[in-house]
């Protein structure tokens, strides 16, 4: 085992380990982010460059510190290692200058994009951004494109990261998208315009860090922080079975894959928990699943708030005091007045709850939608 010290705090690790992966095992805010790199897909990584770290003594045998920043994702520990993360002001500037290359020709989607709340992004930004930008020119933009009957490209926003490129390289047969052109033209797309319809084309869009992939069944009909998730599972012949249902009351609005604290999918009896797009697209009614609890999101953002775990009921006195009956109601004015009686459940809209789907704002669904 190779000793090795970030932050101040030494961690024992196997050789061949990377510095990235050594500081997850410590945890905290000593783990420098990641934006490209995904430990359950081989050749990720050394991409974004967020995850730089100052390498003070590189090991007990050579002492010496390494002459630049290095990517801690790519580079192994050595024996005496010793790295800084937070606590090098070389990282924190260098991270917000990467932060701000990001964010060059990344739109001001937050207010309308389905990522908002649990987008990797805008917690980047967050913590190592700026308030303003340098950037003078003209951003780039990409018309949206449908690339299948689930998933909607929104190429403006990618940061090319690739992971959904490796997604369909290693888990799927086939796979008909890539990278297109070089440098700022550089951009992800299928063979001319060909749909994704391999059965794990779903797992994209759990991967991808932005807003870029998004579920076109579950575009613009929630927002993430409204939402209830839970764990459920069902028996599946194709994957795992093993998802994060996410409840608004008894509408499932949709269907992921369990993530743990790094935001990547969880291993299930030393396998990937990926899901099948039956899973993820068709099962969407709690009768189709046994749920299992709620489901702890071990993030900072809004995405974890008020999802109450360990709730105590206030203890009910109206029984005790009239001796078991129940009160006499003079009406019940959920009946009378409807109100819970909506037109349009938004979880069985088979398309995105826009205003094109709905007839002059009343309410009502267009027939031909």
């Amino acid at each position: 085992m190779f000793k090795v010290t970030v932050d101040n705090i030494t961690v024992e690790v196997a050789p061949g380990t990377s510095i990235l992966m050594a500081a997850r095992k410590i945890g905290g805010d000593v783990t420098p982010p990641t934006m490209c790199f995904y430990s359950k897909l081989q050749g990720s990584g050394g991409k974004c460059r967020t995850c730089l770290v100052e390498v003070a003594a590189g090991s007990t045998a050579d002492p010496r510190p390494m002459p630049k920043l290095v990517a801690s994702c790519r580079t192994n520990v050595m024996d005496g290692m010793i790295v800084k993360s937070i606590t090098s002001e070389k990282v924190l500037d260098a991270r917000k200058g990467v932060v701000e290359f990001l964010l060059l020709n990344h739109p001001l989607d937050c207010p309308i994009c389905d990522q908002a709340g649990e987008c990797h992004l805008q917690d980047l930004s967050y913590e190592h951004g700026k308030e303003g930008t340098r950037y003078e020119f003209q951003r780039r933009l990409f018309e949206r494109e449908d690339i299948g009957p689930y998933i909607q490209l929104h190429m403006t926003r990618c940061i090319l990261c690739y992971r959904c490129t490796y997604i369909a390289d290693q888990i799927t047969n086939t796979r008909m998208h890539g990278i297109l052109d070089r440098g700022e033209h550089a951009q992800i797309s299928t063979y001319i315009s060909k749909a994704i319809d391999n059965d794990f084309s779903g797992n994209m869009i759990d991967v991808c860090p932005v807003g870029a992939l998004t579920d076109r069944t579950f575009r613009f009909k929630q927002r993430v922080w409204f939402l209830k998730p839970l764990n459920a599972h069902r028996d599946c012949d194709k994957c795992c079975g093993k998802v994060t249902i996410w409840n608004r009351g008894d509408e499932v609005f949709r269907v992921t894959a369990r993530k743990d604290e790094w935001g990547e999918v969880e291993d299930f009896d030393g396998k990937t928990g990926w899901i099948c797009n039956t899973c993820r697209f068709d099962k969407k009614k709690t009768s189709d699943w046994v749920v299992e609890g709620p489901r702890k999101i071990n993030r900072h953002s809004v995405i974890s708030a008020n999802h109450y775990l360990d709730v105590k009921k206030p203890h009910e006195t109206i029984a005790e005091v009239m001796g078991g009956r129940k009160p006499k109601l003079l009406m019940d004015i959920h009946k009378v007045s409807e109100v819970n009686k909506p037109n349009v459940h938004l979880s069985e809209i088979t398309g995105p709850a826009t205003g094109e789907v709905f007839n002059n704002g009343n309410g009502t669904l267009l027939e031909n939608k």
